[in-house]
């Protein structure tokens, strides 16, 4: 394939995609360029179909190498190791927007790689992997129905911004992807600092005309290449097998639908299927995988039929009404803070623990190490659904929630430096009927009030649902898994009274008109401040007081100059006072000293310790002390941790003594005085001057 480049002007430097240059063998690879960040993306697709295979294999598989920031990995192997998180959320951005587009029936195993190959630290590399994905398949063989690009909006001082460099994404009070295609946005994900529902669309929209450009650069690229579409063997659903299926299974299949336990509903239906299986085999031998087929049709019809023509969803709600809520906190009595939110057959247990700045999330990334201080993690166990796996990590949609949900309680978490705490949740789902990331959002926020994490406000989330058929649209408050499986949109905002907090937007069909986004959007609001509303009966402030196990964490500050005094040579002092106190000790730069411990006494032993290290000498103040060292000439004591002065022999008593060891031994306590310090900072006590005095209570 002869090189080819294309480029526009794309906020005041050149974005550029190039192809037949490198990765020569792929079938479709391109380069695409902004400032100095570059990703290589290939795309590789079968051309042979395994047996049996009834989905779409499609993998994305996103990386940031380290020498693209001219780095050696921090692993131990100092090689790139499994993806993080990072790159697992942006493999999740690319393939959300890019997988409806691809033809239905297109079964071959399809595999893009997007490789951040050179990182300037400006410009993010993630909006560039989405365009760079998308047109790595315009340029191939590979089918897929239009290109799709990704752009980031950003908000500064009220001015919506379209890919903003990383200096600017950390000044905005909206931070968005949306992706699109020429003529419809079919993802949106991102955060907002309390942002109204009015503002967000202006965001979104704003996004979907800047990518423009970029949608027409792989158009031309596309043309310049010239590459035919292979050809490929669609199945095509049989007239007369849909319509057997429809004569046996529609009223049976609308009667298990009006169940209303969802695993009754489950049984029910899968009784039809396999009953319908038995009638009709020997009328179709053979041909088993295509009456099931017809069935799973069948029931996406009736069911979305049902909701748009009779305005009737599968548990009888009315499209605005959300399910019966249910909480609970406090209810495991070691973790720092507890919540069980129960949302219809939904259901998130969330912990929280805290911790202290040894217990940061230590991540290491090509723009360099990162300290997070907030993390929640989510966990979808079989059980929850009633299944079985064998699968013992987080995959990929399970490290999605959890992000979302962690984006959505950040922005009310209080400042570190005035709750300087590490802070770990966990959602883990005991029960799934749709929507368990927004019912962990919502635990989470309960957890932590209940933990006594001073939190701005509390937060919530709501999944909303869509489906379209022809003119008829029906939006779908707090949808179920059904709803979101068998409709065309699955819409996730989350939020406190004030303003959204965070949001994300799959839709499944060609697009959604501005109006039934903003419809979305308002019924959202409508549900979050009912499901606030439902929270606050349980629990509506922060506790004022933390778990008894939890640590309590004391800060102090001391001088600057005082910070290598409390260290000590080689860490002595510092080791020496954590050992003596069992506190955990941070230590910053600025003088700044967090003392974490749940036991009180331990805390004040601490303090002390470094209270005696750092406390400044005063000459005419008495002092108890310990003598460390006695030499011919006096005898040096210690008067606080680490600082000694000498009494000198002529000042041990008031008569005259010719041995030191006939007043002091080592070891001896002692009351002393200053009575100077000279030029070098050295101490100079005196025995005879403490006689007869007593130190004062208060001391």
């Amino acid at each position: 394939m002869a090189h080819q480049k294309v480029q526009v002007e794309f906020n005041g430097q050149p974005f550029i995609i190039e192809t037949g240059k490198m990765a020569r063998q792929a079938h479709g690879a391109v380069v695409v360029t902004y400032g100095e960040t570059k990703v290589l993306c290939t795309a590789v697709s079968a051309h042979s179909m395994r047996e049996g295979q009834s989905f779409f294999p499609l993998t994305i598989n996103y990386q940031e190498k380290f020498y693209a920031g001219g780095k050696i990995p921090g692993s131990f192997f100092r090689r790139e190791a499994k993806p993080g998180e990072r790159e697992t959320l942006i493999c999740r951005l690319i393939d959300r927007p890019m997988r409806p587009l691809f033809p239905k029936g297109y079964l071959y195993e399809t595999q893009i790689m997007p490789t951040a190959i050179s990182m300037d630290k400006i410009n993010d590399p993630d909006t560039l992997a989405m365009v760079a994905a998308s047109a790595s398949v315009m340029v191939s063989d590979i089918p897929f129905a239009e290109p799709i690009a990704g752009i980031r909006v950003g908000r500064i001082e009220g001015k919506l911004i379209a890919n903003p460099t990383l200096e600017q994404i950390a000044l905005c009070d909206i931070n968005v992807i949306v992706a699109g295609t020429k003529d419809a946005i079919v993802m949106v994900e991102g955060e907002t600092e309390f942002a109204s529902e009015s503002d967000l669309l202006d965001a979104v929209y704003f996004g979907h005309e800047a990518m423009q450009p970029l949608i027409a650069l792989q158009e031309e690229l596309a043309a310049l290449v010239g590459r035919e579409k292979r050809h490929y063997a669609v199945p095509v659903a049989d007239a007369e097998i849909a319509e057997k299926v429809k004569e046996f299974g529609q009223t049976r299949i609308a009667a298990a639908f009006a169940i209303l336990n969802k695993q009754e509903r489950y049984a029910a239906l899968d009784v039809v299927r396999s009953e319908g299986v038995v009638a009709l085999a020997p009328q179709f031998e053979g041909r088993e995988e295509e009456i099931k087929s017809a069935f799973k049709s069948l029931e996406k019809k009736v069911v979305r039929t049902k909701v748009v023509k009779e305005k009737v969803r599968i548990d009888g709600r009315d499209f605005n009404t959300v399910r019966p809520i249910s909480c609970e906190v406090g209810l495991l009595p070691r973790a720092h803070g507890s919540a069980l939110f129960t949302r219809g057959e939904t259901q998130a247990l969330v912990a929280t623990a805290l911790g202290t700045s040894g217990d940061e999330q230590r991540l290491d990334y090509v723009q360099g190490m990162e300290f997070k201080k907030f993390m929640l993690h989510y966990n979808f166990p079989p059980f929850c659904v009633g299944e079985t796996s064998m699968r013992l990590f987080p995959g990929r949609r399970e490290i999605g929630h959890g992000m979302l949900a962690e984006r959505s309680a950040a922005l009310v978490m209080p400042d570190h430096d005035s709750f300087p705490y590490t802070i770990r949740l966990v959602s883990d789902v005991l029960e799934s009927n749709g929507s368990s990331s927004m019912a962990s959002v919502c635990g989470a926020s309960m957890a932590l009030m209940d933990a006594g994490v001073p939190l701005k406000d509390a937060v919530a989330g709501i999944a909303m649902g869509l489906i379209k058929e022809g003119d008829d649209v029906a939006v779908l408050s707090d949808i179920l898994g059904d709803e979101d499986h068998l409709g065309d949109m699955d819409f996730k905002v989350t939020g406190t009274i004030k303003g959204v907090t965070a949001l994300q937007m799959d839709i499944k069909i060609g697009g959604v008109s501005r109006e039934i986004m903003q419809q979305a959007l308002e019924q959202a609001k409508e549900g979050r401040i009912h499901i606030l509303g439902e929270m606050a009966k349980c629990i509506s402030a922060s506790r004022t007081e933390m778990s008894p196990y939890a640590p309590r964490i004391t800060t102090i500050y001391v001088k600057t100059d005082q910070v290598r005094t409390v260290i000590g040579s080689g860490g002595k002092n510092i080791r020496g006072i954590i050992e003596a106190s069992g506190c955990s000790i941070d230590i910053e730069d600025d003088g700044r000293i967090n003392i974490a411990s749940a036991d009180d006494d331990a805390c004040k032993l601490a303090i002390k310790m470094i209270r005696d290290l750092t406390q400044d000498v005063e000459v005419g103040k008495l002092y108890q002390g310990t003598v460390r060292k006695i030499m011919e000439f006096g005898a040096f004591v210690e008067i606080f941790t680490g600082t000694d002065g000498l009494v000198h022999v002529s000042e041990l008593a008031a008569e005259r003594v010719r041995n030191v060891s006939d007043v002091l031994q080592e070891g001896d306590s002692v009351l002393v005085k200053c009575i100077g310090v000279d030029k070098q900072g050295k101490i100079k006590l005196s025995r005879k001057e403490a006689l007869g005095q007593s130190l004062p209570e208060e001391n």
